[in-house]
């Protein structure tokens, strides 16, 4: 398994955790030291209890030697990052790199997995690079991941489908025996050619996007005609040709997959001569939803200088120390832009959110350490902890009982009883 990010690290001990011997390499050494000592790089619920029980057994380890690791393997994934560059593309340096990795080692017959998120074309240009450096024969597999960070160990190993990419029988045999364990249920497993395999990802992550950005857009209608965007979601919702699930709205998806891959795909559709104007949609309204309360924070408090603005949640969603493109640090570089002072809380992701953002945030131990003195309080991610908090004791430690929910999870009625003035998105 090359690469210890998110999906390397929970493919690599999920596969480990059914009996595989797998290896997870990265160049990063002080990463694979920090993982040699039982130090986890990222929060993930459930993978501090099975990497270090994987280890014990004998079935997972670590390494930054990958021409080695790859002479000890039949399946070598490729699961490195895959950056977005300034135009939108899916960098593809470090997949190429890993490739000529291991076309130099390669020392008998190996499935090569591109685990990675790519565009399509990207198993061509693998299996190019490859062919150049090994005369041993090997087979090319796209294999895109589904992973939800927070609950990634449990879509792993109970799939809603597992998708295969390939032209090849004998890699179609391969993965199916791998994945034969993790589909007892009965839930597919889908061979395609490697096009469709790569184009899925997208298409699934883009398909999902819209859903949010499409009741975004009608939260904003919601809040112009005096409808109410709940009962709104709950009426389509009910619909079986529509169905409930990424219709709730907020202030914008973020994370490490729909906003890179909704980019990647408006770019692929530029490239293709085909503008995807759906999806150009998609990525505009969120760009623009990130940051809907501040306009309407400001306006309440009457201007922003010298004004202090408690955030709650940091990471793009429950459950992970995930910043990337996390919707919270949109809305703090706007409160910071028009002169207000934030104090931030998190559960997890303070540490990550000050490398990033420094000593212009002040970060709190607690919760309710965020709301002394503060002019408003905004709710940007929805952990457990934030959804029942004492709001009496949150009233008395604020200097304006204000609360901007971004996430609508709070009651309008009851908060305004005790006295507090709440806005939601797109709620009456």
């Amino acid at each position: 398994m090359v690469g210890t990010g998110y999906v390397g690290l929970v493919v690599g001990t999920c596969l480990a955790e059914n009996g595989n011997t797998v290896v997870c390499v990265d160049n990063d050494e002080g990463k694979i030291a920090a993982l040699r000592r039982g130090e986890m790089p990222i929060y993930e619920p459930g993978l501090d209890e099975m990497i270090p029980r994987n280890v014990a057994e004998e079935r997972l380890s670590f390494s930054t030697d990958l021409a080695a690791a790859v002479r000890a393997s039949e399946i070598v994934f490729i699961a490195v990052g895959t950056p977005q560059g300034e135009d939108g593309s899916a960098d593809m340096t470090h997949v190429l790199a890993v490739a000529e990795g291991v076309g130099r080692a390669m020392n008998g017959y190996k499935v090569l997995v591109n685990k990675s998120t790519v565009p399509v074309g990207t198993a061509r240009r693998v299996r190019e690079v490859v062919s150049r450096l090994t005369s041993h024969p090997f087979s090319i597999v796209s294999n895109p991941e589904f992973l939800k960070e927070g609950v990634a160990i449990d879509d792993f190993l109970k799939p809603d489908r597992v998708v295969v990419g390939t032209d090849d029988p004998r890699a179609e045999a391969v993965m199916r025996e791998l994945y034969a364990p993790f589909v007892r249920t009965g839930n597919p497993i889908l061979v395609m050619d490697l096009a469709s395999a790569e184009l899925t990802k997208y298409a699934a992550n883009a398909m999902l996007a819209s859903r949010i950005s499409f009741m975004n857009e009608i939260a904003s209608l919601c809040d112009r005609v005096g409808a109410d965007v709940g009962e709104v979601r709950k009426g389509i919702g009910t619909d079986s040709r529509i169905g409930s699930s990424f219709l709730f709205p907020g202030i914008g998806y973020g994370g490490s997959c729909f906003p890179k891959d909704v980019k990647a795909l408006r770019l692929m559709g530029r490239e293709a001569g085909l503008p995807l104007h759906v999806v150009t949609a998609v990525d505009l309204v969120n760009d623009a939803q990130r940051v809907v309360l501040v306009p309407r924070i400001e306006a309440h408090l009457g201007g922003l200088p010298g004004k202090v603005i408690a955030v709650w949640g940091l990471a793009f969603k429950p459950r992970t120390d995930d910043l990337r493109e996390a919707p919270a640090l949109a809305v703090i570089e706007a409160l910071l832009a028009r002169g207000a002072a934030v104090r931030a809380y998190d559960p997890k992701a303070v540490p990550a959110a000050r490398r990033l953002l420094g000593d212009r945030v002040t970060f709190c131990h607690r919760s309710y350490e965020a709301v002394e003195g503060a002019d408003a309080l905004v709710l940007a991610t929805e952990w457990n902890e934030f959804r029942e908090p004492d709001f009496e004791r949150v009233r008395a430690l604020m200097r304006r009982p204000a609360i901007f929910d971004g996430r609508n999870i709070y009651n309008p009625r009851h908060l305004r009883e005790l006295g507090f003035h709440y806005e939601g998105v797109g709620r009456r």
